[in-house]
């Protein structure tokens, strides 16, 4: 295994958006089609895509699937889908369908016993997503924050089978100003799990620094702004992480 870009496509209204820290006001277009955006990115080399439904993520249930099995289906990619997953029915309508990880972000806060229920019938196919501000695990859309912290919650989940962790420093998100490296690290050696980073991914050199503590547990990168402004292509990024 090497370590893995995962080029984001964050969904709104069946168009691929990027918000400001979560942030629903503040929003950038990039696209009209999530398709389209999948696609491109399997044609430029992705060997896994990363798509989140916002619309989904706030209202409580699956809003923009039908670009996710799209992708799932016509593309030799993988996809891992977040945002909105909230019942068993929802990850078994994913799994079937071509998905190959499902992300559980809030629900992973407020229903643990149905979380650790899961991961214990679907495996690594289900990935636990922990966003945090200031430490502390932020859920529902990052609309609200709750007194446990990130550390607690991972070591928690992994005791209870989870192999992978999508980590996100709300502060750094949409915000081109490099990784949580040392919160990342800490998850890692913490959980023994697979890390991989969210938020912050700005250059090429953040690439780099991140893909150097492979060995310690952050196997993976999520990277969304930075391609779409331009910051560096996918594949320069998956030309970085190769060498």
């Amino acid at each position: 295994m090497s370590f893995t870009i995962y080029p984001a496509i964050d969904m709104r209204g069946g168009k691929c958006v990027r918000l400001l820290q979560g942030d629903y006001n503040q929003e950038t277009v990039y696209g009209d089609s999530p398709f389209e955006m999948a696609k491109r990115f399997s044609d430029d080399g992705a060997a896994w895509i990363h798509m989140v439904d916002l619309d989904g993520a706030k209202a409580g249930e699956k809003i923009n699937h039908p670009y996710v099995l799209e992708a799932a289906k016509k593309l030799p990619a993988s996809v891992q889908i977040g945002g909105g997953i909230r019942s068993q029915a929802d990850i078994e309508f994913y799994l079937e369908n071509g998905v190959d990880r499902v992300i559980l972000g809030s629900i992973a806060v407020t229903e643990r016993d149905f979380v650790k229920q899961m991961l214990k019938k679907y495996g690594s196919k289900i990935a636990i997503g922990i966003d945090a501000k200031a430490g502390f695990v932020a859920t529902h859309g990052w609309l609200t924050t709750s007194s446990l912290t990130a550390v607690e919650l991972g070591k928690e989940l992994a005791d209870a089978g989870a192999s992978t962790f999508i980590c996100t420093d709300i502060s750094k998100d949409g915000m081109l100003s490099g990784p949580s490296t040392e919160s990342l690290l800490q998850m890692a050696e913490e959980t023994g799990a697979e890390i991989i980073a969210s938020g912050g991914v700005s250059s090429l050199a953040d690439l780099q620094v991140l893909k150097q503590a492979y060995d310690k547990g952050i196997k993976g990168a999520i990277v969304g702004k930075a391609l779409y402004e331009n910051r560096f292509t996918l594949k320069e990024a998956l030309d970085e992480v190769s060498q």
